[in-house]
């Protein structure tokens, strides 16, 4: 939005790094040899942070969620807590008394739709980053696309 572009693989890396409580992930793929090992990359700490305002965001973020009036709410799952965020980048700017009305809007220039998770809450075994161009709101777009990926990698890897 405006000056600020952000890929997925950014906004995923800030919230791992949001779940890691400032150890920063390094993203990669994995790659197995020929013994099956897996390659992995060693974060390095920054600058220490507060627990109480770690602790602060993230539960804020489990309220967007399971909170009663939580923009994706819809996503809570019994079993476990996730914690999101949503999130809307406007494509164009409007004038001052221009009021945004989607439907009377060419597609190509629709928000886009965000939000960032991960779960379960309390210690993390997956974070997600959805954006859907185009898509509107990420409360009611991106965030199920979300909730369905959490859902079906916790399915797989239970507690």
């Amino acid at each position: 939005q405006c000056f600020v572009l952000t890929t997925p693989l950014q906004l995923a890396t800030a919230t791992a790094m949001l779940v890691n409580r400032g150890r920063p992930i390094t993203p990669h793929l994995l790659k197995k040899d020929n013994q099956q090992t897996a390659k992995r990359a060693v974060p390095a700490l920054l600058k220490q942070v507060r627990k109480q305002h770690w602790d602060y965001i993230i539960r804020a973020m489990i309220h967007v969620v399971h909170g009663h009036r939580g923009t994706s709410r819809r996503i809570a799952r019994k079993g476990y807590q996730i914690a999101g965020k949503t999130g809307t980048a406007q494509v164009f700017g409007l004038k001052q008394e221009e009021d945004y009305e989607a439907e009377n809007i060419a597609l190509k220039l629709r928000d886009h739709a965000l939000f960032i998770a991960f779960a379960p809450a309390k210690k993390a075994k997956i974070v997600v980053a959805v954006v859907v161009e185009n898509g509107g709101s990420g409360g009611a777009v991106a965030a199920p696309i979300a909730g369905k990926i959490i859902e079906h990698y916790m399915a797989r890897n239970p507690s």
